[in-house]
């Protein structure tokens, strides 16, 4: 299977988004690409504005373009972008809070999942303005079964192992990963434990490190750090991005997953139980 990685900066404009990502999946899908995994808050980017007033549901602007894109350039897409969700009452504040959900489009399949694991964590809280999801995701693509997570789902292995017992053999996993001290050393291992734990591909593409040329490795908010990276079952990071934009197209060989769950059988019974 070849898949591609579109690791770039998004900005405030759904629209412009749109346009700067249509030449990229088209590259890719010109290159060979069928599975284009896009950063997480692809459609808006965060600090760029009040992710509410331009949430959308999957009939909207950019779910409507990706789809149409990817049903043109014969390919799948997964892209990070943000659906309505409820409101949220804090003291005097009300806020609506959106749904952080990874799209997931192309010829016969138009479908969403929704963060399950807020990013609470290093001094911000994504959960006064999203409204987490509670439901596992896979799809089908070229006969293999994919799971789908965002981003800070990667702390949290139940996730993958559940992903795993559905039968997926590849995660995807758009992502704006925060930048500072340590952080690109625990994405790292986390990507690498998330494989191991599931025997599964891990394929997350992320938003680049705005200001790379001046800030990369500075402290940051979740705008993006960079380092999408595609990890074999035994961990193995058999490609790597650095902070800058950068696509990574590469072919992944399924069977080195039968071939790792044989050998390292971790999905026992009780781990099949699924996650809600």
């Amino acid at each position: 299977m070849k898949i591609a990685l579109l690791q770039t900066v998004t900005g405030a404009s759904k629209a412009e988004n749109i346009e700067k990502l249509t030449p990229l999946i088209e590259d890719a899908a010109a290159a060979g690409a069928t599975l284009i995994v896009l950063p997480e808050a692809s459609s808006q980017a965060f600090d760029q504005g009040r992710l509410d007033t331009q949430a959308e549901e999957l009939d909207g602007e950019f779910a409507t373009g990706m789809r149409e894109l990817a049903t043109r350039c014969g390919v799948k897409i997964v892209a990070g972008m943000f659906r309505p969700g409820d409101v949220n009452k804090i003291g005097e504040k009300t806020l609506n809070r959106v749904r952080n959900t990874a799209l997931i489009t192309g010829e016969n399949i138009h479908k969403g999942y929704d963060k399950i694991h807020a990013y609470d964590a290093f001094n911000y809280r994504e959960s006064d303005t999203v409204q987490t999801g509670s439901e596992l995701v896979t799809f089908e693509h070229e006969g293999a079964t994919v799971g789908v997570a965002i981003c800070f789902d990667i702390r949290f292995p139940e996730q993958f192992k559940a992903l795993a017992a559905r039968g997926a053999k590849l995660i995807v996993m758009p992502t704006s990963w925060a930048d500072g001290a340590d952080k690109i050393e625990q994405w790292r291992t986390l990507t690498a434990a998330r494989a191991l734990d599931s025997g599964a591909f891990i394929a997350a593409a992320g938003q680049a490190r705005p200001d790379w040329q001046t800030k990369a490795g500075e402290a940051s908010g979740p705008t993006g750090a960079g380092h999408s990276c595609v990890v074999n079952p035994v961990g193995h990071r058999i490609a790597e991005a650095g902070y800058a934009p950068e696509t990574l197209i590469v072919d992944i060989d399924l069977s080195e997953v039968d071939t790792t769950r044989r050998a390292l059988p971790l999905l026992t019974i009780t781990e099949q139980t699924e996650m809600h």
